[in-house]
């Protein structure tokens, strides 16, 4: 039984987070996936970044299965088996990291995940490490557009936990945790590429 799961909005955005990422990757080195989902985006860059070696993560075990069949689909050598990770949690039992990815999560968690995802990131990666974010944002108290808006106002209904957040209250975060922004790229789709360094 095939356990690959597919997720479309994957297949729109991996080619232009990848233009991103390649701009500031190591050649060799270690990078952490936080909240993997089907594995497409990871096994995405393990293709094309051959040199370093992708630790992937999710809390549901369909998602884990996903991962796994898409790289062992796909032959990849640099994707290690993909582990169980709530960021809410203190123990993530983790090595450095030269790179930590977490794509769209923050806005479909609890604020409690991303409090839990920056003081990790300031701990677990390496000096001059990158954590990166992607998904939507407001910027300055606003949404960037009124799609943005009806997808926050959906995410509450769904969870009142969730929705959209302030990049500046993700920045202040962030820049507490030893942590300084390098990039902020504006994607398709009214999403933004978060570039921070551990300083």
């Amino acid at each position: 039984m095939d356990k690959r799961l597919y997720y479309p909005a994957t297949e729109r955005n991996r080619h232009a987070i990848l233009e991103v990422l390649q701009s500031f990757f190591p050649k060799t080195g270690t990078c952490l996936e936080i909240a993997s989902g089907s594995g497409e985006h990871l096994t995405h860059f393990a293709q094309n970044l051959t040199g370093v070696t992708f630790q992937p993560s999710d809390l549901e075990a369909d998602c884990l299965d996903s991962i796994q069949a898409w790289a062992d689909h796909l032959g990849l050598s640099n994707v290690r088996p993909p582990r169980r990770l709530d960021t809410t949690q203190a123990d993530w039992d983790m090595a450095k990291q030269d790179v930590i990815l977490c794509i769209n999560m923050i806005h479909i968690s609890p604020w409690e995940a991303t409090l839990g995802l920056m003081q990790k990131a300031g701990d677990l990666l390496n000096q001059g490490g990158f954590l990166y974010l992607y998904g939507p944002y407001r910027r300055f108290g606003a949404h960037t557009a009124p799609s943005n808006e009806s997808f926050d106002a959906f995410l509450k209904e769904k969870d009142p936990r969730f929705g959209v957040r302030d990049l500046e209250e993700v920045e202040a975060l962030a820049t507490e945790n030893g942590l300084t922004r390098t990039q902020l790229v504006e994607m398709p789709a009214n999403n933004f590429s978060v570039v921070f360094q551990r300083n």
